[in-house]
């Protein structure tokens, strides 16, 4: 084990925000102080906030930069991550450029896809912006390979280091099968149910059996309107939602904008194959048919999925992605601030 040390994480996206980020961002901060390192989380919850255009579920931090600048300060850390792009990202992120402070980055979210999708901002734009911020870093990480190839053929210099993902296997695991409620097969998405995830392309194929969603957003309303079929359940925490994904027959994953989909993998820690897109995050993951199918078309991945896919190799595949092992990484890419 390495010596304890003090690190300083900001980051904009928290609780009671659910989605992948905020996951692994809680977990890592959960094993980090477990190892015995003083970790200090500057996350919006301390100050004013304001709901986001476009998704006021997520909300912003207004800090005078001088407090937060401050406890950066008091707190004297070894190390400092800056894990989002958002105001206290960028308020950490600059103190630490005028002290000369090293510090890293996390790629986490394809914000110019986003802005793009919800209105119409150029993509240029973006990741114009997303170079400027990560190129300071002295090290930048992200979860797969193929993110990392697609970031430095779009102009991002600073070293790149992996960062993967883990998964809680006290929660996500198989269940004996009991009798489903839905007619078969159940074909469930977890996650946000917002525009760019790609919910629609889902819930408008002509497939056998049930669809099921769970998670909330911005566009369920007037998706449970349009397509009265589905079963859109909210947010589902805990062993609920370890037992709605065990009660799955295949896991579909409609994103395109992804950079890894941790809900990917807790599908795999349950026994349940995905079908998905082939683009980053799923081409990592479901790399053999065992595992579930990737293709163009959605409605063929989950026919393949299904015939192909294999609950022993979910579960083996599944148990490469630790916790621990997510954090030993996190540790190892982090740079002393002097």
């Amino acid at each position: 084990m390495t010596a304890p040390r003090r690190i300083l994480i900001a980051t904009d996206a928290w609780h009671p925000q659910v989605n992948g980020v905020v996951r692994t961002l809680d977990t890592t901060v959960r094993t980090l102080r477990h190892l015995g390192h003083t970790v200090e989380v500057v996350e919006p919850s301390a100050y004013r906030q304001v709901g986001v255009p476009f998704y006021p579920e997520i909300r912003l931090a207004l800090a005078m930069p001088r407090y937060v600048e401050r406890r950066v300060r008091e707190f004297r850390p070894d190390h400092v991550h800056v894990s989002t792009e958002g105001p206290l990202g960028v308020t950490v992120r600059r103190y630490c450029l005028r002290r000369g402070w090293a510090f890293t980055t996390a790629y986490h979210t394809r914000y110019p896809e986003y802005l793009h999708e919800l209105a119409r901002v150029p993509e240029s734009w973006g990741y114009a912006a997303l170079r400027r911020f990560h190129n300071a870093a002295a090290a930048m990480m992200v979860a797969t390979p193929s993110l990392e190839a697609e970031l430095t053929a779009r102009g991002f210099t600073v070293p790149i280091r992996r960062w993967s993902r883990g998964v809680e296997a006290a929660t996500f695991h198989p269940r004996d099968r009991v009798e489903s409620p839905y007619a078969r097969p159940v074909q469930l998405y977890v996650g946000r149910v917002s525009a760019e995830k790609g919910i629609e392309d889902f819930l408008r194929l002509a497939t056998l059996g049930t669809k099921i969603v769970v998670g909330d957003g911005p566009v369920r309303a007037d998706l449970e309107r349009r397509y009265p079929a589905a079963k859109l359940l909210g947010y589902r925490k805990g062993d609920e939602l370890g037992a709605c994904y065990a009660a799955a027959d295949v896991f579909v994953f409609p994103s395109r904008t992804d950079t890894f989909g941790l809900v990917v993998v807790e599908a795999l820690a349950s026994g349940v194959p995905v079908a998905a897109y082939p683009v980053t995050g799923p081409i990592d993951i479901v790399t053999r048919p065992e595992l579930g199918c990737l293709h163009a078309d959605l409605a063929t991945a989950i026919a393949g999925a299904l015939a192909t896919g294999r609950r022993a190799a979910c579960l083996a595949e599944a148990a490469k992605y630790t916790w621990e092992r997510c954090t030993a990484q996190f540790v190892e890419n982090l740079v002393p601030v002097q």
